[in-house]
């Protein structure tokens, strides 16, 4: 126990300390199993649980000479520390606290007639109210050791699950020493910190300080990207793809999906998962872009693209990102997995009477990888593993759908022998019918709508073939 004393030293808590004996005086075993079995044992626990106003529990304490327990102090192994300092895994599974966490349990669901500390953060208020009141303490007071105590609990076995699903736990909690100051926020007008370790995931090759709106875009880039096997270039603009092909050559891929929006791709962020060169480079140093991504560069490709001494060019180290993520709201933090399934033709089930062409296929899924990153309500078109146009972030499908018919208009696509993603049901048949009329062949969508039926019909009566997946991307 690490139980530090106030300066002069409280009477009580001197006793606490240095009158402790070995637990074995009390349950009659040593330590065993290599430390991993100490306090389990009926003389510990039923001293803890024992309910003082129960007769039944009064003579089963009697009974087997249980002393009862009023006051448990426990600091549980260092599991998290050992995680961070890079331990192999027997030694951190051994940090794996058993009997303290327990203890902390016990003692807590008593806490009518016990008090729990469960971490040194509360050795302060237990010194309080030692000084205050000797050995009283209040239900109200133990009710608080408690709730405090369960939250220990709770993120220590957390932290041991984020270990086993794969995550680092040291990669969510940070130090002062991790915060970057921003320039400021989304806007000027806020003020912006940024908590991570960016150097992990990036090496930045030149550029100016990476902004608030910078990380944002950076972020989605990744995630977009991690989905694409293909050379696949994207560009991006407040979270959204305005532009990405899928090529054998670099160069073009990249002039395919500029063509997707040259007018958004200014000042916008560029990904791609191949290394890029010279001539990929050239094309590319003819827009005003902020950031570019990619896993190298041609050092060619280097001397072209730093010629702007602002922007920001990046070396991805590290492509996959970590399975959760999180988002602050209500003076609180939701957390969820991320959206990390990608569909697969084995996924696919046709629906309509037409089944879509192997090139369909292609395309299908490919619009479906851009549709799953892209803000709801959300359509888009794509042909050649190009995309065509989209529709974003609308509170109407249809909507979003005509959005995604104008942009391809203006930037003059044909959308004959395209087609179409959904990153949700249709819940009428209004949008497969605009769809058809616009030229649209085949649809990709989740399903589950009890209208599909509908949807389906409509496809049958204009000869669009149509698959489900049975999974929904939404992206709020």
């Amino acid at each position: 126990m690490n139980l530090s004393l106030p300066e002069e030293p409280n009477p009580l808590l001197n006793h606490l300390i240095f009158h402790a004996r070995p637990l074995k005086t009390l349950t009659g075993y040593p330590s065993i199993l290599g430390g991993r079995v100490k306090t389990l044992h009926p003389k510990v626990f039923g001293g803890i649980l024992s309910r003082r106003d129960n007769e039944k529990d009064k003579e089963q304490i009697e009974e087997y000479e249980i002393p009862e327990i009023d006051l448990v102090i426990v600091d549980l192994y260092p599991f998290e520390a050992t995680v961070a300092a890079g331990a192999d895994e027997p030694t951190t599974i051994e940090k794996i606290d058993i009997g303290g966490i327990s203890l902390i349990r016990a003692a807590a669901k008593n806490y009518s007639d016990v008090v729990i500390v469960a971490s040194q953060d509360q050795y302060e208020p237990l010194l309080e109210i030692i000084t205050a009141n000797g050995a009283e303490t209040s239900l109200e007071e133990r009710r608080w050791f408690a709730k405090e105590a369960f939250a220990v609990s709770s993120h220590y076995d957390s932290a041991i699950f984020n270990y086993f699903d794969g995550q680092d736990q040291s990669a969510f909690r940070y130090s002062e020493n991790d915060a970057k100051i921003l320039r400021y926020g989304e806007n000027p007008h806020q003020k912006g910190v940024y908590f991570g370790k960016f150097e992990d995931l990036f090496e930045q090759l030149q550029g100016r300080e990476i902004s608030y709106n910078n990380l944002l875009d950076i972020d989605a880039s990744i995630n977009l990207m991690n989905d694409f096997e293909d050379i696949t270039f994207a560009i991006l603009k407040h979270n959204n793809a305005c532009g990405i092909a899928s090529r054998p050559v670099l160069v073009d891929a990249w002039k395919a999906a500029l063509a997707g929006d040259p007018v958004s791709a200014f000042g916008g962020v560029l990904i791609t998962n191949a290394v890029i060169d010279k001539a990929t480079a050239e094309e590319m140093n003819k827009i005003f872009f902020e950031v570019v991504i990619a896993p190298d560069y041609d050092l060619e490709a280097i001397e072209i693209l730093s010629q702007k001494k602002n922007r920001i060019i990046l070396i991805l180290k590290e492509a996959k990102s970590k399975g959760k993520q999180f988002r602050s709201l209500l003076n609180g933090v939701l957390m969820q997995d991320k959206d990390t399934h990608t569909e697969t033709a084995d996924d696919l089930k046709v629906v309509t009477e037409k089944a879509p062409t192997s090139q369909e296929i292609e395309d299908l899924l490919f619009a479906n990888k851009i549709v799953k990153h892209t803000k709801s309500n959300a359509i888009v078109f794509a042909k050649n593993k190009q995309m065509y146009a989209s529709g974003v972030g609308q509170t109407s499908r249809v909507d979003a759908l005509k959005q995604a018919i104008d942009k391809a208009v203006a930037f003059n696509f044909d959308l004959n022998g395209a087609v179409m993603a959904s990153d949700a049901f249709f819940p009428f048949p209004d949008c497969v019918q605009i769809a058809s009329e616009a030229g649209i062949t085949a649809v990709i969508q989740p399903g589950g709508s009890i209208n599909d039926k509908l949807s389906i019909e409509s496809c049958n009566e204009t000869g669009v073939s149509m698959v489900t997946t049975g999974y929904r991307h939404f992206k709020h």
